[in-house]
C-alpha cells in the first residue's frame, strides 16, 4: 500500500513530465492530476505544494542542482529530471522530511518512471545534493555510520 505522500510525489512527477516535455501552464497540469487515477488517495496539499513550488522555482533549483550533476540538466531524461527537481524542492522546502527519505522516494521514483538505472543517477545526485541544502543532517548521518 503506497502512502498518500508516495501518491503525490508520483503525480507531481507525472505533472511535472508533463510540463517539461509541453510547458503546458502549472494550473492546466493541476486540473489534469485532479482526474487521474489515484488522485483521491494522494495527499491533496503535498502535491500542490510540489507541483507548483518546483515549477515556480525551477531556475533556483535547477542551479542547485547543476554542480551536482555530470552533464547540463536540459540534457537529463525528463523522468531524471522531473524526480531531481521534486527531490531538490523537498530538500529545499520541506526540512520536515529527512534527507534519506527524500532520496529514497526519488529513488522509488526512478524505479517506477525512469529507465533501467536512472534510479542510481539519481541516488548519486542526491548525495552530493544533500551535502550542499542540508550540510548539518548530511553530515551527521555520515558520522554514524
Amino acid at each position: 500500500m503506497k502512502s498518500a505522500r508516495r501518491r503525490s510525489r508520483e503525480l507531481a512527477t507525472q505533472g511535472l513530465y508533463q510540463w517539461l516535455l509541453s510547458g503546458a501552464a502549472a494550473g492546466e497540469i493541476d486540473a489534469q492530476l485532479r482526474g487521474a487515477q489515484g488522485f483521491d488517495k494522494a495527499d491533496k496539499e503535498h502535491l500542490d505544494a510540489l507541483l507548483h513550488g518546483v515549477i515556480r522555482d525551477a531556475a533556483d533549483l535547477s542551479a542547485a542542482l547543476a554542480p551536482c550533476l555530470d552533464r547540463p540538466i536540459e540534457q537529463l531524461s525528463p523522468v531524471e529530471r522531473a524526480v531531481l527537481l521534486v527531490a531538490a524542492y523537498e530538500f529545499k522546502c520541506h526540512p520536515d522530511i529527512p534527507y534519506r527519505v527524500v532520496i529514497n522516494e526519488a529513488v522509488e521514483l526512478a524505479k517506477t518512471f525512469g529507465g533501467v538505472d536512472g534510479y542510481k543517477y539519481v541516488n548519486g545526485v542526491l548525495d552530493k545534493l544533500a551535502i550542499t541544502l542540508r550540510p548539518g543532517e548530511a553530515q551527521a548521518s555520515r558520522g554514524s555510520h
